[in-house]
Parts: structure tokens; sequence; C-alpha cells
């Protein structure tokens, strides 16, 4: 392909150079580093002048660094007369903080910021002209910018995988851990022509539950959990104890960002699932190694594709419903 530059942030080399592979391309030459004072420094090693540039960093690690890095690739590709700058954030970063909540379930609201709103201001600001990015925490994020969004969907890697590797699955439920999720598990039990159900949960404060309710029948069903992410697990893991005192046979969890902080590897460990499917917007070598249950879809095909559709002005649309061969 003429005319394309491809480079990768330091946050996933290797989902980067996935996609370069797949697209038959070289990552270009950059180099980062930082310096003693922390401050992160940039250099693009190759001219980028009148080229569609692509810039691949996850939102993961350390987001805040990885953040400023993507930001100052940006502008340094921006100021280097490159055509179009088209940031690839396959785990959009502060996407939980897209609104602002009730105190308590009272009837006022904190004084919390829209930090996603935030930081589609910085990659605007710094000359950002398209993002590419997958399973958007809430879809409203996309309206946060005056920029084409295109928010590609897990959903077909996660169909063929259930298809592939779960026997029963004509016989399984597909389950939301909470009500927010019930768009997304319908969308995957109409398509698997299977039932539903969800879990109603209430939160006292962030990263803890207080109390879970089911709603729906498992008994003796593969019950297969399915949500955008998870952090501590904490979730999940009570949501797959709900599901096996209710009769499920068999828990999965399926979830497009494993970001898995703090006790999150333990509790996997410690919980009844048979696996724990995540796919490699966020890298998992070391997650895996710690946790034989944690198994990974990979997902670079899907953007590899959306990079050359966008590149070539076709629609990328097809992606939405389809794993690219």
């Amino acid at each position: 392909m003429p005319n394309i530059v491809l480079f990768s942030g330091s946050s996933h080399q290797d989902l980067s150079q996935r996609v370069a592979d797949r697209l038959g391309l070289e990552l270009g030459k950059v180099v980062t580093k930082k310096f003693s004072n922390q401050e992160t420094s940039v250099e693009i090693g190759e001219s980028v002048r009148g080229e569609d540039v692509y810039i691949i960093q996850s939102g993961c690690g350390e987001i805040n660094d990885n953040l400023m890095e993507l930001l100052i690739m940006i502008n340094a590709c921006k100021i280097a007369s490159s055509s179009r700058v088209t940031a690839v954030i396959p785990c959009f970063p502060y996407a939980r903080q897209d609104k602002k909540d009730k105190v308590g379930g009272l009837r006022r609201w904190s004084r919390a910021p829209i930090s996603a709103k935030l930081v589609a201001n910085m990659l605007s600001v710094a000359g950002a002209d398209h993002i590419i990015t997958m399973d958007l925490h809430a879809s409203q994020i996309q309206g946060f910018f005056d920029i084409p969004v295109d928010n590609l969907y897990a959903e077909p890697a996660v169909l063929q995988w259930i298809r592939e590797n779960i026997a029963e699955w004509r016989n399984c439920i597909i389950v939301s851990p909470d009500a927010g999720g019930a768009k997304r598990v319908t969308s995957i039990a109409d398509r698997l022509n299977v039932e539903f159900a969800l879990i109603h949960k209430e939160r006292k404060k962030a990263n803890e539950v207080d109390r879970m309710v089911l709603v729906g029948d498992v008994k003796d069903r593969v019950a297969i959990l399915v949500d955008d992410m998870a952090d501590t697990c904490g979730t999940i893991c009570h949501a797959a104890d709900k599901l096996l005192s209710a009769g499920a046979t068999k828990v999965y969890a399926i979830l497009t960002h494993g970001i898995f902080s703090g006790p999150a590897i333990s509790r996997i460990n410690n919980a009844a699932f048979e696996a724990v499917v995540v796919t490699n917007t966020i890298p998992q070598e070391d997650k895996m190694r710690h946790c034989p249950k944690i198994q990974v879809i990979d997902i670079s095909m899907i953007l590899a594709e959306a990079i050359r559709r966008t590149h070539n002005g076709e629609s990328v649309s097809y992606l939405f419903s389809h794993v690219p061969l």
C-alpha cells in the first residue's frame, strides 16, 4: 500500500507487529525514551510528509505515560506534514469516566470530571484526524469527538471462538454481569440463537459489589459471561458463583479488555471458571503465566483490515459482523 506509515507506541509492540505483518508493512522508525525527570521524548526516524500515518497505542500498563506518548507522537507526525494521522487505540483510556454519577444513589451529582471527554479533546488538539478503537465502554464516547471515530467490535471474533471451542454451545445461555451490558449479550444470544440472562448488581462504591440478583434461568446450561472489560474481577467472580449456585453446569467468561489489576489473577485462579477468554487489545503474556485459565483471541486481523479499508477509502461496516479471513 503506497503512502502509508505504521508506527507503534511502546504499550503493545506485539499487537503492532502482528498488524504490520498482516498488512505486509514494516513498522516505522520511532525512538521513544524518557529524560531523567521522566518527561517523554519521541523522535520520528523517517519522513512522513504527505503520508497517511497510523499510530497503534493501547490504553494499558502505565496508562498516563502511554497516553502522553501517543499525544506527542500524533503531534510530531502532524507538524512533520503528514496528510492524515489516525490513532489506533484498541483499549481506550479513561473510558469508564464517561459521565457524572449520582452520589450514593441520592438526587445530587458528584463533582467528578468526565475524563473520557478530556482525553477526546487532548487527542483532537494533538492533531489526530481519525480514531480507531474497539468495544468502547460507553458508545456515547464517540460523541465526545468532532473527528471520525470507528468503534470496532470484538463480537464476530467472540462468536467464532464460542462455536469452535465450546462443544455444548447450542445449549448455552449468554449472561451479562450487569444491566449495562444487556444490549451486548442480547446481540450475541440472537446471533447464536440461544437465550440470555442478566445479573443486576448494586455497588456501594467503585470496584466493590454489594449484592447480585440473577434474572433468567441457567439451570443445566453452560453459562457464558460476556462483558467489555474486567479490572479487579470482583464482579465476574461473584457472578460465576451466583450462576453455579443457580444450577449452571459450566461457566466461561469472555471479555474484550482484560485489565486484570490488583487481586484479579488470584480471584480468577480461585473461581470456578472453565476459561476466562480475553482479546489481545492489552498484552496478556505475563498474566497467562500466572493464570492457566486465561485464553486469548487475536484481534490484530480486525485492526489491520480496518486500517486497510480506511486507507483505501472503503467501508468498515463489514467488520461489525465478520472476522476477516
